[in-house]
């Protein structure tokens, strides 16, 4: 998993916890990279999944609530420091629809070695789009708050439904997004 996930998740945490909280689950977690993370370092997802877990435990807050949470956190990030993404579509769902033919063409442009999860257009109207999306590090409810903070950003309300796919190895999951 790319360094910038894990230094934009910190910034999270230092922002909605403080920066002592960001310390207490680094040392709670025994890190094999220690978390010292750059933005174009990989690290292993394993290491997201134990500072979500630390966070959890110490918040009492579910980790798929903290990591949707971030998820939306991203997006924003996302939006200040990748204007360009956001500003070639004109909507919500031409953005969403981006993914996988701009939008991760060009982030493995950047990174090569990137592992990225894979999002296809199952159904598209006016009013719902229907995102299938695979990844085998499990992070749905990452992909699930990347979409409310895009919403968000295009100034669309949405409500987004997911259902378990069947798949191999990993998470398949569906996204249905409804204007509302």
């Amino acid at each position: 998993m790319k360094g910038v996930v894990f230094t934009e998740f910190l910034a999270f945490v230092r922002q909605g916890h403080g920066e002592d909280m960001a310390d207490d689950i680094i040392e709670a977690c025994a890190l094999p990279s220690g978390g010292a993370y750059t933005a174009v370092g990989t690290y292993p997802h394993g290491e997201m999944q134990a500072l979500c877990g630390a966070l959890s435990a110490r918040c009492g807050r579910p980790a798929a609530d903290l990591v949707r949470d971030f998820g939306a956190h991203l997006s924003d990030s996302f939006a200040r420091h990748h204007p360009a993404f956001f500003a070639r579509a004109g909507h919500l769902f031409d953005f969403l629809a981006s993914i996988e033919g701009h939008i991760h063409v060009e982030v493995r442009k950047l990174y090569p070695d990137a592992e990225l999860p894979t999002f296809d257009v199952a159904e598209r109207s006016a009013t719902r789009l229907v995102l299938d999306y695979r990844s085998p590090r499990r992070l749905g409810p990452l992909a699930e708050g990347l979409i409310a903070g895009s919403a968000r950003h295009f100034g669309v309300d949405v409500r987004v439904r997911t259902e378990a796919l069947a798949g191999p190895e990993g998470e398949a999951l569906r996204f249905t997004v409804d204007l509302v």
